[in-house]
């Protein structure tokens, strides 16, 4: 039986994992589940079972009755750490069809709905291309729609990022119109017809590569048990909670925040957390600072 985890195969591995997170959420893993979920055979399965209890031996416990194996009273992870995250997110990507039902580690899906995202028009071509020039480190000439344009222009962007806001995918690229560093909406790009090696550094983009800490806490007009239940919900510990974000992001996570109007604006228990202190921008407004274009 092997006993250091160093040793392992990273098939090997990831099987353990499986085996842990199903014990973890599940309550209980056997043979099928391995599987089922990686196509192994019988005898693969029964070495993995049995090499995994090598490893924790209190962490799951044979049921004849249930012909299964179930967590044990003294579980504690060897192979992954419990994450709400990464389970809800498995729950979102396949009940929104990212994932299939068959790839995702969790057995019994809880009922699930959530508000709908309008669909962002991105082409696949258009994203391969962007991405493309990101790895070439290339400049590409776009077709873009911009708000502040009645008509779409051609301009050469030199992309080096992808981001995301929330809601919507943008890259981020040196405009070579503007001479400046900007986000643009992958589903404003409507055509690409041109690259050529790329003369600007990602890492001349500081917006990108430097970070703003945001300083948070519940509404100071919120009673002391509605504070304590925000405090709870943004993981705040003595009454504020810091959120690190890039600066170039900046602007797209204090609008969904709701800190990008005054707090006065709106009900406290709407409002729920204010900004304990400004973020250092070093001289640029928040206006100045991320935004779509």
């Amino acid at each position: 039986m092997e006993s250091d985890r160093s040793e392992l195969r990273w098939g090997v591995e990831q099987r353990l994992e499986f085996i842990e997170f199903r014990l973890f959420w599940e309550g209980h893993v056997n043979r099928s589940d391995l599987m089922d979920q990686f196509g192994v055979s019988v005898n693969q399965a029964s070495t993995d079972l049995n090499r995994y209890i090598g490893f924790a031996p209190d962490n799951m416990v044979y049921d004849k009755s249930a012909r299964t194996y179930v967590r044990g009273p003294g579980f504690k992870p060897q192979f992954l750490e419990p994450d709400a995250s990464r389970y809800l997110a498995q729950l979102r990507s396949v009940a929104d069809g990212i994932l299939d039902r068959e790839d995702s580690w969790i057995a019994d899906l809880p009922p699930y709905a959530a508000a709908p995202t309008p669909v962002r028009g991105v082409n696949p071509t258009t994203l391969r291309s962007v991405v493309g020039a990101i790895r070439q480190s290339e400049a590409i000439e776009v077709k873009y729609q911009s708000l502040s344009s009645p008509e779409p222009r051609w301009r050469w962007i030199a992309p080096h990022a992808i981001g995301f806001d929330g809601f919507r995918w943008h890259t981020r690229a040196f405009c070579l119109t503007d001479d400046c560093f900007k986000d643009f909406l992958l589903s404003r790009i409507l055509d690409i017809r041109g690259s050529r090696e790329s003369e600007t550094s990602a890492d001349e983009d500081r917006d990108w590569h430097s970070e703003v800490t945001l300083e948070v806490g519940p509404h100071p007009d919120l009673s002391e048990t509605q504070a304590k239940v925000i405090a709870l919900d943004y993981g705040m510990r003595g009454g504020k909670a810091k959120i690190k974000v890039r600066r170039a992001l900046l602007y797209y996570a204090l609008r969904r925040l709701g800190l990008d109007t005054d707090p006065a604006a709106r009900r406290p228990q709407e409002q729920q957390i204010v900004l304990l202190s400004p973020p250092d921008l070093a001289g640029n407004s928040i206006q100045n600072v991320g935004g779509e274009y």
